[in-house]
């Protein structure tokens, strides 16, 4: 036994020596990389090229080094880029230009925002690198979301200066670069009620009727409030010194008739409402009326870690002015509780970050779920409404552009149904559960009841073209009811029938919002397994 032992002994070391040798070996090699070998691994090396290589470059030592290098120069590149969209305010002559520039300016300021947290994350080590892939996840769709804006009101021409800063390939790169550092992380034999972000205490004040004596502000549209509207409330926030704790704001029953933004500069605000039915913030903002899709908005919301529980979110503009959005949500680590949302064209805009919404009602005819946040629905009902004479119906529109974006829509345990005005027509209005609207789109549904209103092969193509069919990721796993079945679904090789558990783990609040574990919630049961 003693001479095994030595024998083992001896193997280990010299196994131990030679993952040592290889280690320095591979550290030798990454040492003797310039600028360019370094580049070529991204996917736009000219750009990295061109902008990492100018004057005398510090040579990277390693991959580390070499993120930290092109994430500083993304950043240099995003204030120069917001030096070209701040020029483009002289040429605004005319209410769509204005809106188009104040879309554009905005967004560039919270990609430089996100850029400077990442960078500033990964130099002091604070942030994980899934963290890291959200926000350049975010910064990217940000530019994307300008871009496709100025489409909305065709002026595409107008914003071409920002478009040829090739900010949008730098960040680009910085997604592949990054990529290398995600971490597997670890599959857990349970599904709870929130993500782990979700803390304890907020899971008690979302659960909780006793939520209403820990409010700091409460809106009233009653004689003699103080706060009579929900922006000043907001404003209320805004200029007292409050620290990083949550700011509960309720918002008494009533029809609010107004436009709502929630900047970067607001965090941990939460709406408090009285129900969905008795609690509503209503707008009619549309592309037809001179808005973009970004800035239709009802609600507009920024700052992180933004919860809204008991509210309905309107747009009231209708199915004849095109894209109205009710929420747009760019929050991170947000949560939606007991809302309702309900529009007609693109009514919910998950536009970015990881956002997680609870039992909640969404209701819409063309893309009335889009964007491109890392975003679960769980025990949610999506309502398909009666579109325009000719028109069908697409739940989802899903926006992921970068195959290294950590993005996408997953709805599960939910219900897929018809809203009180489709069902006496649900024959003449075909119903589809999304289509691709950037080329790596990515949407499941999962142990989800779909109705009768679903067309057999499920899915739609962008047009009438095979835009995506390759790059794409649709996916079903263990759907039931009579609109689940999967043998007449498109046969597109992006378009998956999900078998695995483990594969359909990759979309699960763990998995596809936070990529770490879980924790029990409180007060309510929570599901075990997928």
């Amino acid at each position: 036994m003693g001479r095994i032992k030595i024998f083992l002994m001896f193997l280990l070391s010299v196994f131990a020596l030679l993952c040592i040798f290889f280690i320095l070996t591979h550290m030798r090699r990454e040492s003797r990389r310039d600028i360019n070998s370094w580049c070529q691994t991204t996917p736009h090396p000219k750009h990295c090229m061109y902008i990492l290589g100018r004057g005398k470059p510090h040579m990277p030592r390693n991959r580390t080094d070499f993120r930290l290098l092109s994430l500083e120069a993304a950043l240099a590149l995003a204030h120069h880029t917001q030096g070209r969209a701040n020029d483009l305010e002289t040429l605004c002559h005319s209410k769509r230009k204005k809106e188009v520039w104040k879309d554009c300016y905005k967004l560039i300021n919270n990609t430089i925002l996100q850029l400077n947290q990442t960078l500033i994350g990964i130099k002091h080590n604070k942030i994980s690198a899934i963290d890291a892939q959200t926000w350049l996840s975010a910064s990217l769709t940000n530019l994307q979301t300008c871009f496709s804006g100025s489409g909305d009101l065709n002026l595409t021409s107008f914003v071409s200066p920002i478009k040829t800063s090739n900010l949008s390939e730098m960040i680009s790169n910085n997604l592949a670069i990054n990529h290398f550092f995600l971490n597997q992380t670890q599959e857990s034999n349970k599904m709870e009620d929130f993500p782990e972000w979700v803390t304890k205490k907020d899971r008690k004040l979302l659960q909780s009727s006793s939520i209403y004596s820990r409010v700091n502000v409460t809106v009233s549209q009653a004689k003699g409030s103080k706060f009579r509207t929900i922006q000043s409330a907001l404003e209320h926030a805004a200029s007292i010194s409050r620290g990083n704790g949550r700011f509960i704001i309720h918002i008494k029953r009533g029809v609010y008739k107004e436009n709502i933004e929630i900047g970067n500069d607001l965090n941990n605000i939460m709406f408090l409402g009285d129900g969905p039915r008795y609690t509503i913030i209503t707008g009619d903002r549309s592309v037809t009326g001179g808005f973009t899709t970004y800035s239709s908005a009802t609600v507009g919301v920024d700052g992180t870690g933004f919860i809204a529980r008991g509210i309905t979110f309107r747009n009231t503009a209708g199915p004849e002015k095109n894209q109205a959005v009710a929420l747009r949500s760019a929050s991170d680590l947000s949560v939606y509780y007991a809302c309702s949302f309900e529009g007609y064209q693109d009514t919910l805009f998950v536009l970015a970050q990881r956002q997680f919404y609870k039992l909640c009602y969404v209701y819409g005819t063309i893309d009335f779920i889009f964007g491109n946040a890392a975003v679960v629905f769980q025990n949610c009902m999506i309502l398909a409404r009666k579109p325009l004479l000719g028109q069908a119906n697409m739940i989802t529109a899903q926006g992921r552009g970068d195959p290294f974006q950590n993005t996408g829509i997953s709805i599960h345990n939910s219900r897929v149904m018809a809203a009180p005005d489709l069902k006496p027509v649900v024959g003449s209005v075909r119903t589809y559960l999304g289509r691709p609207w950037q080329e790596y789109s990515r949407t499941v549904y999962m142990k989800t009841f779909i109705d009768t209103h679903v067309d057999p092969q499920g899915w739609s193509p962008w047009g009438s073209s095979d835009f995506a069919f390759s790059t794409l990721y649709f996916g079903e796993y263990e759907n039931f009811g009579p609109g689940s079945p999967t043998q007449d679904r498109v046969k597109w090789p992006g378009y998956h029938i999900i078998e695995s558990p483990s594969e359909a783990s990759q979309f699960t609040v763990e998995r596809l919002i936070t990529g770490r574990g879980w924790l029990r919630a409180t007060e309510v049961p929570f599901i075990t397994g997928l």
